[in-house]
Protein backbone atom coordinates (compact mmCIF):
# COMPACT_ATOMS: atom_id res chain seq x y z
CA UNK A 1 0.00 0.00 0.00
CA UNK A 2 1.90 3.55 -0.99
CA UNK A 3 1.20 5.95 1.46
CA UNK A 4 0.11 9.90 0.61
CA UNK A 5 0.76 12.87 2.94
CA UNK A 6 -1.26 15.59 2.82
CA UNK A 7 -0.30 18.88 4.71
CA UNK A 8 -3.05 21.80 5.05
CA UNK A 9 -5.98 22.60 7.56
CA UNK A 10 -8.62 21.13 10.20
CA UNK A 11 -11.84 21.72 9.00
CA UNK A 12 -14.43 21.24 11.93
CA UNK A 13 -16.81 20.81 9.43
CA UNK A 14 -15.50 17.59 7.66
CA UNK A 15 -16.06 18.96 4.45
CA UNK A 16 -12.61 20.21 3.30
CA UNK A 17 -8.88 20.50 4.48
CA UNK A 18 -7.41 17.25 6.07
CA UNK A 19 -10.46 15.71 6.49
CA UNK A 20 -11.50 15.30 3.17
CA UNK A 21 -7.89 14.46 2.05
CA UNK A 22 -7.63 11.95 4.25
CA UNK A 23 -11.28 10.38 3.01
CA UNK A 24 -10.37 10.86 -0.54
CA UNK A 25 -7.06 9.44 0.20
CA UNK A 26 -8.41 6.18 1.32
CA UNK A 27 -11.12 5.78 -0.72
CA UNK A 28 -8.09 5.41 -3.48
CA UNK A 29 -6.98 2.74 -1.59
CA UNK A 30 -3.72 4.24 -0.18
CA UNK A 31 -2.53 5.34 3.71
CA UNK A 32 -3.05 8.77 4.69
CA UNK A 33 -0.90 10.78 6.44
CA UNK A 34 -1.47 14.33 7.75
CA UNK A 35 0.50 16.95 8.94
CA UNK A 36 -1.95 19.83 10.44
CA UNK A 37 -0.95 23.41 10.22
CA UNK A 38 -3.82 25.38 10.66
CA UNK A 39 -6.90 24.98 12.36
CA UNK A 40 -10.35 26.66 11.14
CA UNK A 41 -13.67 26.66 13.21
CA UNK A 42 -15.86 26.12 10.26
CA UNK A 43 -18.83 24.95 9.05
CA UNK A 44 -20.60 25.02 5.50
CA UNK A 45 -21.60 28.19 5.79
CA UNK A 46 -18.69 30.23 7.23
CA UNK A 47 -15.34 30.25 8.73
CA UNK A 48 -15.20 31.44 12.44
CA UNK A 49 -11.88 31.77 13.23
CA UNK A 50 -8.17 30.18 12.23
CA UNK A 51 -5.47 29.50 14.61
CA UNK A 52 -2.10 28.87 13.00
CA UNK A 53 -0.15 25.74 14.14
CA UNK A 54 3.59 26.94 15.28
CA UNK A 55 5.73 26.29 12.88
CA UNK A 56 8.54 24.42 15.02
CA UNK A 57 5.88 21.64 15.65
CA UNK A 58 4.84 21.84 11.99
CA UNK A 59 8.67 20.94 11.50
CA UNK A 60 8.47 17.82 13.89
CA UNK A 61 5.20 16.51 12.75
CA UNK A 62 6.56 16.53 8.99
CA UNK A 63 9.90 14.72 10.61
CA UNK A 64 7.49 12.08 12.47
CA UNK A 65 6.39 11.01 9.03
CA UNK A 66 9.33 11.14 6.96
CA UNK A 67 11.39 9.06 9.58
CA UNK A 68 9.20 6.45 9.66
CA UNK A 69 6.96 6.18 5.87
CA UNK A 70 8.17 6.16 2.53
CA UNK A 71 5.60 8.66 0.71
CA UNK A 72 4.79 7.74 -2.71
CA UNK A 73 2.97 11.82 -3.27
CA UNK A 74 2.36 14.87 -0.96
CA UNK A 75 -0.26 17.41 -1.45
CA UNK A 76 -0.70 20.50 0.30
CA UNK A 77 -3.82 22.74 0.63
CA UNK A 78 -4.52 25.57 3.11
CA UNK A 79 -0.91 27.05 4.41
CA UNK A 80 -1.83 30.11 6.35
CA UNK A 81 1.22 31.97 6.39
CA UNK A 82 4.55 33.25 4.97
CA UNK A 83 6.00 31.21 8.04
CA UNK A 84 4.30 27.94 7.31
CA UNK A 85 5.40 28.22 3.38
CA UNK A 86 8.80 28.43 3.99
CA UNK A 87 9.16 25.85 6.89
CA UNK A 88 7.27 23.46 4.74
CA UNK A 89 9.23 24.22 1.60
CA UNK A 90 12.47 23.46 3.31
CA UNK A 91 11.27 20.20 4.51
CA UNK A 92 10.08 19.05 1.20
CA UNK A 93 13.51 20.02 0.00
CA UNK A 94 15.12 18.03 2.87
CA UNK A 95 13.17 14.75 2.02
CA UNK A 96 13.25 14.92 -1.87
CA UNK A 97 9.98 14.66 -2.78
CA UNK A 98 9.01 13.84 -6.10
CA UNK A 99 5.09 13.80 -6.28
CA UNK A 100 4.47 17.52 -5.12
CA UNK A 101 0.78 18.64 -6.17
CA UNK A 102 -0.16 22.18 -4.92
CA UNK A 103 -3.85 23.71 -4.05
CA UNK A 104 -3.16 26.63 -3.65
CA UNK A 105 -5.95 27.45 -1.33
CA UNK A 106 -6.45 30.89 -0.83
CA UNK A 107 -10.09 31.66 -0.19
CA UNK A 108 -12.76 29.18 1.68
CA UNK A 109 -16.22 28.22 0.00
CA UNK A 110 -17.80 30.22 2.08
CA UNK A 111 -15.71 33.46 0.52
CA UNK A 112 -13.02 33.96 4.09
CA UNK A 113 -9.45 33.99 3.59
CA UNK A 114 -7.68 30.88 4.35
CA UNK A 115 -3.96 32.22 3.09
CA UNK A 116 -2.52 35.80 4.10
CA UNK A 117 -2.44 38.30 1.23
CA UNK A 118 1.63 38.34 2.55
CA UNK A 119 1.73 34.91 1.86
CA UNK A 120 1.32 34.86 -1.73
CA UNK A 121 4.79 35.75 -2.95
CA UNK A 122 6.19 33.05 -0.61
CA UNK A 123 3.79 30.41 -2.30
CA UNK A 124 4.84 31.55 -5.92
CA UNK A 125 9.00 31.73 -5.09
CA UNK A 126 9.33 28.80 -2.59
CA UNK A 127 6.90 25.94 -3.05
CA UNK A 128 6.10 26.36 -6.61
CA UNK A 129 9.50 25.26 -7.96
CA UNK A 130 8.92 22.05 -5.93
CA UNK A 131 5.90 20.79 -7.81
CA UNK A 132 4.99 18.44 -10.21
CA UNK A 133 1.42 20.05 -10.17
CA UNK A 134 0.10 23.16 -9.06
CA UNK A 135 -4.03 22.94 -9.06
CA UNK A 136 -5.66 27.00 -8.81
CA UNK A 137 -9.18 27.14 -9.83
CA UNK A 138 -9.54 30.45 -11.46
CA UNK A 139 -9.55 33.20 -8.89
CA UNK A 140 -6.72 31.75 -7.55
CA UNK A 141 -4.63 31.65 -11.24
CA UNK A 142 -6.07 35.55 -11.27
CA UNK A 143 -4.45 36.38 -7.62
CA UNK A 144 -1.25 34.20 -8.75
CA UNK A 145 -0.86 36.01 -11.59
CA UNK A 146 -2.46 39.72 -11.74
CA UNK A 147 -4.45 39.75 -14.21
CA UNK A 148 -8.17 38.69 -15.03
CA UNK A 149 -9.09 35.28 -16.67
CA UNK A 150 -12.42 35.96 -18.96
CA UNK A 151 -12.26 32.79 -21.13
CA UNK A 152 -10.49 29.10 -22.16
CA UNK A 153 -8.06 31.56 -24.42
CA UNK A 154 -7.28 33.62 -21.29
CA UNK A 155 -6.68 30.09 -19.33
CA UNK A 156 -4.25 29.32 -22.00
CA UNK A 157 -2.42 32.25 -21.21
CA UNK A 158 -2.45 32.23 -17.10
CA UNK A 159 -0.89 28.33 -17.59
CA UNK A 160 2.16 29.01 -19.78
CA UNK A 161 2.46 31.78 -16.96
CA UNK A 162 1.99 29.79 -14.19
CA UNK A 163 4.29 26.85 -15.77
CA UNK A 164 7.41 29.96 -15.49
CA UNK A 165 6.95 29.92 -12.00
CA UNK A 166 9.19 26.48 -11.99
CA UNK A 167 6.42 23.96 -12.05
CA UNK A 168 6.59 20.83 -14.06
CA UNK A 169 2.37 21.26 -15.10
CA UNK A 170 -0.55 23.41 -14.01
CA UNK A 171 -4.31 22.55 -14.18
CA UNK A 172 -6.39 25.69 -14.00
CA UNK A 173 -9.91 24.51 -12.63
CA UNK A 174 -12.71 26.25 -14.89
CA UNK A 175 -15.50 26.23 -12.71
CA UNK A 176 -16.17 29.90 -12.21
CA UNK A 177 -16.57 30.19 -15.80
CA UNK A 178 -20.01 31.16 -17.14
CA UNK A 179 -19.82 28.19 -19.71
CA UNK A 180 -19.16 24.32 -19.77
CA UNK A 181 -16.70 23.62 -17.12
CA UNK A 182 -13.44 22.96 -18.79
CA UNK A 183 -10.41 22.40 -16.67
CA UNK A 184 -7.39 22.73 -18.57
CA UNK A 185 -3.81 21.06 -18.05
CA UNK A 186 -0.91 22.90 -19.20
CA UNK A 187 2.53 21.27 -19.69
CA UNK A 188 5.77 21.93 -20.98
CA UNK A 189 5.18 21.25 -24.53
CA UNK A 190 1.18 22.00 -24.80
CA UNK A 191 -2.07 21.69 -22.91
CA UNK A 192 -5.64 19.68 -22.81
CA UNK A 193 -8.61 20.57 -21.96
CA UNK A 194 -10.28 18.35 -19.04
CA UNK A 195 -14.00 18.58 -20.28
CA UNK A 196 -16.59 18.53 -16.94
CA UNK A 197 -20.05 18.60 -16.27
CA UNK A 198 -21.86 21.22 -14.58
CA UNK A 199 -24.37 20.08 -11.62
CA UNK A 200 -26.57 22.25 -10.31
CA UNK A 201 -25.49 22.57 -7.23
CA UNK A 202 -22.27 24.22 -5.37
CA UNK A 203 -19.82 21.35 -2.81
CA UNK A 204 -17.57 22.21 -0.36
CA UNK A 205 -14.77 20.54 -0.44
CA UNK A 206 -13.96 19.74 -4.18
CA UNK A 207 -10.70 21.52 -4.44
CA UNK A 208 -9.25 19.50 -1.45
CA UNK A 209 -10.59 16.14 -2.92
CA UNK A 210 -9.96 16.41 -6.23
CA UNK A 211 -5.48 17.57 -5.58
CA UNK A 212 -5.67 14.71 -2.88
CA UNK A 213 -6.65 12.33 -5.62
CA UNK A 214 -4.51 13.70 -8.03
CA UNK A 215 -1.51 13.29 -5.46
CA UNK A 216 -2.89 9.55 -5.25
CA UNK A 217 -2.79 8.88 -8.39
CA UNK A 218 0.56 10.10 -8.72
CA UNK A 219 2.21 8.41 -6.21
CA UNK A 220 0.37 4.92 -7.89
CA UNK A 221 2.22 5.80 -10.94
CA UNK A 222 0.46 7.37 -13.40
CA UNK A 223 1.67 10.05 -15.71
CA UNK A 224 0.15 13.41 -14.98
CA UNK A 225 -2.59 13.33 -17.86
CA UNK A 226 -3.89 9.95 -16.72
CA UNK A 227 -3.72 10.87 -13.09
CA UNK A 228 -5.67 14.14 -13.72
CA UNK A 229 -8.16 12.05 -15.72
CA UNK A 230 -8.75 10.04 -13.02
CA UNK A 231 -8.79 12.55 -10.51
CA UNK A 232 -11.69 14.33 -12.61
CA UNK A 233 -13.76 11.44 -12.95
CA UNK A 234 -13.22 10.56 -9.00
CA UNK A 235 -14.14 14.23 -7.97
CA UNK A 236 -17.30 14.19 -10.47
CA UNK A 237 -18.66 11.55 -8.65
CA UNK A 238 -18.05 13.09 -5.34
CA UNK A 239 -19.76 15.95 -6.49
CA UNK A 240 -22.81 14.46 -7.98
CA UNK A 241 -23.36 12.54 -4.37
CA UNK A 242 -22.82 15.57 -2.47
CA UNK A 243 -24.39 15.48 0.76
CA UNK A 244 -26.53 18.81 2.82
CA UNK A 245 -25.14 18.02 6.12
CA UNK A 246 -25.35 21.37 7.12
CA UNK A 247 -26.88 24.35 6.68
CA UNK A 248 -25.07 25.89 3.91
CA UNK A 249 -23.45 24.09 0.72
CA UNK A 250 -23.57 20.89 0.19
CA UNK A 251 -20.54 18.94 1.12
CA UNK A 252 -18.11 16.58 -1.65
CA UNK A 253 -18.38 12.57 -0.92
CA UNK A 254 -15.44 11.63 -1.49
CA UNK A 255 -16.74 7.77 -0.88
CA UNK A 256 -19.36 7.81 -3.61
CA UNK A 257 -17.20 5.62 -5.84
CA UNK A 258 -16.98 2.97 -2.93
CA UNK A 259 -20.57 3.25 -1.77
CA UNK A 260 -21.60 2.74 -5.39
CA UNK A 261 -19.56 0.12 -6.18
CA UNK A 262 -20.90 -1.71 -2.63
CA UNK A 263 -24.09 -1.32 -4.15
CA UNK A 264 -23.65 -3.18 -7.09
CA UNK A 265 -24.83 -6.83 -4.95
CA UNK A 266 -27.82 -4.66 -3.12
CA UNK A 267 -29.25 -3.73 -6.63
CA UNK A 268 -28.67 -7.18 -7.90
CA UNK A 269 -30.20 -8.93 -4.81
CA UNK A 270 -33.24 -6.22 -4.83
CA UNK A 271 -33.88 -7.25 -8.63
CA UNK A 272 -34.08 -11.06 -8.26
CA UNK A 273 -36.57 -10.38 -4.78
CA UNK A 274 -38.72 -8.30 -6.48
CA UNK A 275 -38.70 -11.06 -9.70
CA UNK A 276 -39.97 -13.63 -7.54
CA UNK A 277 -42.71 -11.62 -5.93
CA UNK A 278 -44.01 -11.10 -9.43
CA UNK A 279 -43.16 -14.60 -11.42
CA UNK A 280 -45.63 -15.66 -8.37
CA UNK A 281 -48.62 -13.08 -8.07
CA UNK A 282 -48.64 -11.96 -12.05
CA UNK A 283 -50.20 -13.65 -14.81
CA UNK A 284 -48.91 -12.77 -18.96
CA UNK A 285 -51.43 -10.64 -19.44
CA UNK A 286 -48.82 -7.95 -18.44
CA UNK A 287 -45.95 -8.69 -20.87
CA UNK A 288 -45.98 -6.76 -24.13
CA UNK A 289 -44.89 -8.90 -27.39
CA UNK A 290 -41.50 -7.56 -27.31
CA UNK A 291 -41.39 -8.64 -23.75
CA UNK A 292 -40.75 -7.04 -20.43
CA UNK A 293 -37.43 -5.39 -18.47
CA UNK A 294 -37.19 -4.71 -15.00
CA UNK A 295 -34.56 -1.88 -14.32
CA UNK A 296 -32.36 -0.68 -11.28
CA UNK A 297 -29.72 2.33 -11.31
CA UNK A 298 -27.39 2.77 -9.15
CA UNK A 299 -27.77 5.49 -6.99
CA UNK A 300 -26.29 8.31 -9.23
CA UNK A 301 -26.22 6.28 -12.52
CA UNK A 302 -24.69 8.15 -15.25
CA UNK A 303 -24.30 5.70 -17.86
CA UNK A 304 -26.10 2.56 -18.95
CA UNK A 305 -23.37 0.19 -17.49
CA UNK A 306 -24.64 1.59 -13.80
CA UNK A 307 -28.14 0.32 -14.42
CA UNK A 308 -28.86 -3.60 -14.16
CA UNK A 309 -31.42 -5.73 -15.70
CA UNK A 310 -32.43 -9.49 -16.94
CA UNK A 311 -30.55 -10.01 -19.92
CA UNK A 312 -32.53 -11.22 -22.93
CA UNK A 313 -35.58 -9.43 -21.15
CA UNK A 314 -38.96 -11.42 -19.54
CA UNK A 315 -40.84 -12.99 -22.07
CA UNK A 316 -44.29 -15.08 -22.42
CA UNK A 317 -43.93 -19.45 -21.78
CA UNK A 318 -47.45 -20.59 -21.67
CA UNK A 319 -49.52 -19.18 -19.67
CA UNK A 320 -46.93 -17.34 -17.33
CA UNK A 321 -43.62 -15.69 -17.87
CA UNK A 322 -39.68 -16.18 -17.58
CA UNK A 323 -36.67 -14.37 -17.04
CA UNK A 324 -34.58 -15.47 -20.33
CA UNK A 325 -31.33 -14.81 -18.58
CA UNK A 326 -29.31 -13.53 -15.66
CA UNK A 327 -29.13 -9.90 -14.09
CA UNK A 328 -26.72 -8.08 -15.20
CA UNK A 329 -25.72 -4.35 -15.57
CA UNK A 330 -25.75 -3.21 -18.68
CA UNK A 331 -28.10 -6.15 -19.92
CA UNK A 332 -31.06 -3.93 -21.17
CA UNK A 333 -30.06 -0.56 -22.89
CA UNK A 334 -33.31 0.33 -24.00
CA UNK A 335 -34.71 0.41 -20.48
CA UNK A 336 -31.38 1.68 -19.12
CA UNK A 337 -31.67 4.87 -21.70
CA UNK A 338 -35.01 5.40 -20.11
CA UNK A 339 -34.64 5.04 -16.43
CA UNK A 340 -31.18 7.67 -17.16
CA UNK A 341 -33.33 10.03 -18.37
CA UNK A 342 -36.62 9.86 -15.71
CA UNK A 343 -33.32 10.06 -13.52
CA UNK A 344 -32.17 13.71 -14.49
CA UNK A 345 -35.97 14.99 -13.80
CA UNK A 346 -36.20 12.61 -10.41
CA UNK A 347 -32.66 11.31 -9.03
CA UNK A 348 -34.86 9.00 -6.72
CA UNK A 349 -36.96 7.13 -9.27
CA UNK A 350 -34.09 4.52 -10.39
CA UNK A 351 -36.50 1.39 -11.06
CA UNK A 352 -38.84 1.15 -14.25
CA UNK A 353 -40.81 -1.60 -15.65
CA UNK A 354 -42.35 -1.88 -19.00
CA UNK A 355 -45.22 -3.62 -19.09
CA UNK A 356 -48.38 -4.34 -22.24
CA UNK A 357 -51.13 -1.68 -22.80
CA UNK A 358 -54.38 -1.95 -21.88
CA UNK A 359 -56.71 0.85 -21.24
CA UNK A 360 -58.30 -1.61 -18.09
CA UNK A 361 -54.24 -1.49 -16.56
CA UNK A 362 -54.26 2.94 -17.14
CA UNK A 363 -58.26 3.04 -15.55
CA UNK A 364 -57.42 0.97 -12.71
CA UNK A 365 -53.78 2.79 -12.54
CA UNK A 366 -56.46 6.44 -12.51
CA UNK A 367 -58.84 4.89 -9.54
CA UNK A 368 -56.12 4.77 -7.42
CA UNK A 369 -54.80 7.53 -7.23
CA UNK A 370 -51.56 6.92 -9.41
CA UNK A 371 -49.78 9.80 -11.01
CA UNK A 372 -50.15 8.85 -15.00
CA UNK A 373 -48.63 10.47 -17.72
CA UNK A 374 -49.35 10.09 -21.66
CA UNK A 375 -46.95 11.03 -24.48
CA UNK A 376 -48.27 10.81 -28.12
CA UNK A 377 -45.30 9.27 -29.53
CA UNK A 378 -47.07 10.48 -33.19
CA UNK A 379 -45.63 13.90 -32.53
CA UNK A 380 -42.26 12.50 -32.32
CA UNK A 381 -39.50 14.40 -34.63
CA UNK A 382 -38.49 12.44 -37.42
CA UNK A 383 -34.78 13.17 -36.69
CA UNK A 384 -35.48 11.56 -33.36
CA UNK A 385 -36.87 8.79 -34.99
CA UNK A 386 -33.70 8.17 -37.64
CA UNK A 387 -31.40 8.56 -34.34
CA UNK A 388 -30.26 5.44 -32.04
CA UNK A 389 -31.66 5.57 -28.86
CA UNK A 390 -32.93 9.02 -28.98
CA UNK A 391 -36.85 7.55 -29.14
CA UNK A 392 -36.78 7.16 -25.27
CA UNK A 393 -34.81 10.24 -24.37
CA UNK A 394 -37.06 12.56 -26.29
CA UNK A 395 -40.23 10.58 -24.79
CA UNK A 396 -39.00 10.82 -21.21
CA UNK A 397 -38.03 14.85 -22.03
CA UNK A 398 -41.56 15.75 -23.65
CA UNK A 399 -43.39 14.50 -20.99
CA UNK A 400 -41.61 15.42 -17.63
CA UNK A 401 -40.73 18.70 -18.70
CA UNK A 402 -43.84 19.97 -17.34
CA UNK A 403 -45.04 17.70 -14.99
CA UNK A 404 -46.47 18.42 -11.85
CA UNK A 405 -45.66 16.23 -9.23
CA UNK A 406 -44.14 12.38 -9.25
CA UNK A 407 -44.78 10.36 -12.03
CA UNK A 408 -45.71 6.39 -11.58
CA UNK A 409 -46.79 5.68 -15.06
CA UNK A 410 -45.45 6.92 -18.67
CA UNK A 411 -47.70 5.28 -21.74
CA UNK A 412 -48.30 5.68 -25.10
CA UNK A 413 -50.05 4.06 -27.56
CA UNK A 414 -47.90 3.52 -30.04
CA UNK A 415 -46.59 4.63 -33.48
CA UNK A 416 -46.31 2.83 -36.95
CA UNK A 417 -44.03 -0.20 -35.94
CA UNK A 418 -44.07 0.94 -32.16
CA UNK A 419 -45.95 -0.66 -29.85
CA UNK A 420 -48.38 0.85 -27.24
CA UNK A 421 -46.44 0.50 -23.80
CA UNK A 422 -47.24 1.54 -20.30
CA UNK A 423 -44.40 1.72 -18.39
CA UNK A 424 -44.25 1.79 -14.23
CA UNK A 425 -41.66 3.71 -12.56
CA UNK A 426 -40.44 3.11 -9.08
CA UNK A 427 -37.75 4.19 -6.47
CA UNK A 428 -36.71 0.59 -6.64
CA UNK A 429 -37.78 -2.84 -8.15
CA UNK A 430 -40.58 -3.51 -5.52
CA UNK A 431 -42.31 -0.69 -5.37
CA UNK A 432 -42.49 -0.75 -9.16
CA UNK A 433 -43.80 -4.59 -8.65
CA UNK A 434 -46.08 -3.49 -6.30
CA UNK A 435 -47.39 -0.96 -8.45
CA UNK A 436 -48.08 -3.38 -11.88
CA UNK A 437 -50.02 -5.74 -9.39
CA UNK A 438 -52.02 -3.24 -8.26
CA UNK A 439 -52.41 -2.65 -11.84
CA UNK A 440 -53.24 -6.22 -12.65
CA UNK A 441 -56.10 -6.01 -9.70
CA UNK A 442 -54.03 -8.28 -7.91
Amino acid sequence: MISVLTIGGSDSGGGAGIQADLLTIGALGAHGLSVIVALTAQNTSEVKAVRGIEVDFIEKQLEAVFEDFSVQAVKTGMLWDKEVIEQVSSSLKKYDVKNLVIDPVMVAKSGDRLLQEEAVLALREKLFPLAKVITPNLPEAEALLGFEIKDREGMIKAGKKLLELGVQAVIIKGGHLEDEPWDLLVFSDGHLWLKGERIAWEAHGTGCSFSAALATFLGMGYEVQEAALRAKRFVQEGIRMAKSVGRGFKVVDPLASLKKEASRWEVIKSLKEAYCKLESMASNAIIPEVGSNLVYALEGAQDENEVAGFEGRIVKVGKGFKRVGEISFGASRHMARLVLEVMRFYPFLRSVMNIRYDHIFIDRGKKKGFKILFVDRKKEPEEVKREEGASLKWMVREVLKEAQGVPDIIYDEGDIGKEPMIRVLGKNPQEVVSKVLELLGE
